[in-house]
Parts: C-alpha cells; sequence; structure tokens
C-alpha cells in the first residue's frame, strides 16, 4: 500500500480537513472519502448540490496542427468535426478493443484540445500517447499538476451560477466556455459524473484556493452546495449507470460490450471519412459484427444487502455472468448493481451469489435514475 507520505495532495486538500473530511488513498492521491454521511452527501447532490474536488483526474493538453489526427488515432469517438467549445465523451483502447480508459476531449481550436482522463490511468494513457506519437507535428503537455479541477452537480447549481453568469446556464450539455478573469483563465464545462446538472472547472493551481473560498462566499444560502466525497461520488454515477474504470471498464472489457457504442466510430478512415482509424477499430467492427458475449445490465434487489464487484451471477445455478459495481441506493432505498452477463441471456430475473446464500435479482435497464 502507498505511504501516506507519500500520497499527492490536491490544492484544495486544506479545505477537505477543515470540512472534517474522511480521507482516504485513491489512485495514489489523498483524497475524501466523506464528510460524515455518504448518503447524506447523496441526497444533497440529488436535492440541491454538491462540491467534488476532481483534481486527481488527468488534464492533458495537445496543441499542434496534427493535434486532431493523434486524438482520432488515439480515440474510439470522431475528434474530426468537433466544433470549438464542444466537448466529446469517447475511449481510447488498446489493439483487442479492451479499454484503455474513457475519456472527455475538449476542442478548444483546431490546433488545441484538451482531454480529461482518469486519476489511476493519467500515467497509462500518457505512456500510450508517447508510444504512438509518431510523426504526428503535435505538442504534448500533462498539465494535472499545474491545475486544479472541481465538479458542481445539481438541480440547484445553475440557479447559484447565474447570479454570476448569463452565460454558463445557456451552455448546451457537454459545451464549455473559457473566462479569461484578471489573474487567472477558467475552462467550464457542462457536464458531469452523476446524472444531474453541473458544472466541471478547471483553473490554475495557484488560484484554486482563492477561487473556492470567493465562491463559497457568494453563496446566497450556504446550504445549496456542500462538499461532497467520492464515496456519494460513486453511488450517484450508479444510479445513473454511468461505467467506473476498474469495474465496467477494463484493458479486456470492450466500450459495446459496456453499452457505449454511441462513443464508438466504427468507420474512421473508411470510405469518404477522413478521420484517422483509431486504435482497436479493427477488432471492435469485429465485436459489433458478431455481436458481444456479454452485455452489461443493471440488477436490483430486494432488502439491504448490496451486491459486490466480482459476485457471481447465476441462472439455474450456472454461472453466466459478474458483478462489476453494487451499493444500496439512497434514491430508491434498495440496492442495484451493473454486471455483465451472457448476452444470449433473456430472462427477467438472476441469481446472485453472496457466498453463503444466494440472493434473487431483477434485470433492470439502465441507467436506474434519469434527471
Amino acid at each position: 500500500m502507498t505511504n501516506a507520505q507519500t500520497l499527492q495532495t490536491t490544492p484544495f486538500h486544506a479545505y477537505h480537513l477543515s470540512e472534517g473530511a474522511k480521507m482516504v488513498d485513491f489512485a495514489g492521491w489523498e483524497m475524501p472519502l466523506h464528510y460524515g454521511s455518504i448518503i447524506d452527501e447523496h441526497q444533497q447532490v440529488r436535492n440541491s448540490g454538491g462540491l467534488f474536488d476532481v483534481s486527481h483526474m488527468g488534464r492533458i493538453r495537445f496543441t499542434g496542427k496534427d493535434a486532431c489526427r493523434l486524438l482520432d488515432r488515439l480515440c474510439t469517438r470522431q475528434i474530426l468535426g468537433m466544433a470549438d467549445g464542444q466537448a466529446r465523451y469517447s475511449l481510447v483502447c488498446n489493439e483487442q478493443g479492451g479499454c484503455h480508459d474513457d475519456v472527455l476531449v475538449n476542442r478548444i481550436s483546431d490546433t488545441e484540445y484538451l482531454m480529461v482522463c482518469n486519476g489511476a490511468n493519467r500515467e497509462k494513457i500518457n505512456h500510450h500517447i508517447q508510444a504512438n506519437k509518431g510523426d504526428y507535428v503535435c505538442k504534448v503537455n500533462d498539465e494535472t499538476e499545474s491545475t486544479a479541477m472541481l465538479a458542481l452537480q445539481g438541480p440547484k447549481v445553475m440557479d447559484v451560477i447565474s447570479s454570476v453568469s448569463s452565460e454558463v446556464p445557456n451552455l448546451k450539455r457537454y459545451r464549455f466556455t473559457t473566462k479569461n478573469l484578471i489573474i487567472a483563465s477558467v475552462m467550464i464545462s457542462r457536464t458531469g459524473y452523476t446524472g444531474e446538472d453541473g458544472v466541471e472547472i478547471i483553473l490554475p493551481k495557484s488560484f484554486a484556493n482563492k477561487a473556492l473560498e470567493m465562491m463559497l462566499a457568494n453563496l446566497p444560502d450556504k446550504t445549496m452546495i456542500t462538499p461532497a466525497g467520492l464515496g456519494a461520488r460513486d453511488s450517484l454515477r450508479l444510479e445513473a449507470g454511468m461505467p467506473l474504470y476498474g469495474h465496467e471498464l477494463t484493458e479486456t472489457i470492450d466500450p459495446i460490450s459496456a453499452g457505449l457504442k454511441f462513443a464508438v466510430k466504427l468507420d474512421k478512415g473508411i470510405g469518404d471519412n477522413e478521420a484517422e482509424p483509431f486504435i482497436g477499430q479493427d477488432a471492435l467492427n469485429q465485436i459489433a459484427e458478431n455481436g458481444p458475449k456479454q452485455t452489461l445490465v443493471g440488477l436490483t434487489l430486494d432488502g439491504r444487502r448490496s451486491p459486490r464487484q466480482g459476485m457471481a451471477v447465476l441462472n439455474d445455478e450456472q454461472v453466466i455472468g459478474e458483478v462489476t459495481s453494487g451499493c444500496f441506493s439512497p434514491t430508491f432505498e434498495k440496492p442495484i448493481a451493473m454486471a455483465y452477463i451472457d448476452s444470449e441471456f433473456n430472462g427477467d430475473t438472476v441469481m446472485i451469489d453472496f457466498g453463503r446464500t444466494q440472493l434473487p435479482a431483477k434485470v433492470t435497464p439502465l441507467p436506474f435514475y434519469k434527471r
């Protein structure tokens, strides 16, 4: 286990401690798990607004005339044709079609893009970029440690933002704007990972705490947006049916099996499509043609016992799949889970192996929760 002294800390570390956060090791970063109650923080985001420190996530800038071509080579989604100010969800795959990571690509201009990746995969993604950079004319700069990142999520977040900005509340989903303040440039995108409306803010590390202080001081009601930790972030994204790397996505799980075919452009570089073909495209075309062997589904249970990652999913005592994520849903007040099961299974009830007992679960469409 990583020694506590070697853990990286975000610019908001002192703030977390002042708010009484329970800090844990997450991908080599000391991060807040919760500030008292995961359920309370979850409900706060669903009903009003939550503040998440997501500074551990990777922020990698691509600059140069071949920035778009390189990103199209790396990403399953088409980057060619994106508009300035647009953000696009994508996957970065290996040659077999498995996922190195899922990412957001932000187009600043035709020669400048910012990729946001998972913190646990930042080193791997940087290595993958360099291994495939070849002759593309593009400078790649990892800005993670010189910047900070916050996520504000919840139904009242835009009401709060509208008191200081008329532009941001009018942004479409997966669009961003850049604000050049007197002492810093700030990127604000209308994205998120909770199933709620909200924004993610990237700003210089040197300006981070001042910006947080100013934002909290200007809240019309201090209870509208309160801090939330990794625990609530996980239960929120699970209710929203959003994949988590290391659970629903891995090096051996492809995006089509994960229900993410919308984020895969299978005809890149074919016919009239001028985008660079992406790494893993041939493998994913084959999977799409033959159909995935397993499919990601939702499961709901009665009672209070939550399935956990790795538990077997059974049909007539035969193993047909495995749980990838599970929790007790604060919104629905019942256990929920996501699992991969054999694509040929067409029933509506399965059994989950808890070890000493098996419990029935209903196969449920994803997402569980829609705003």
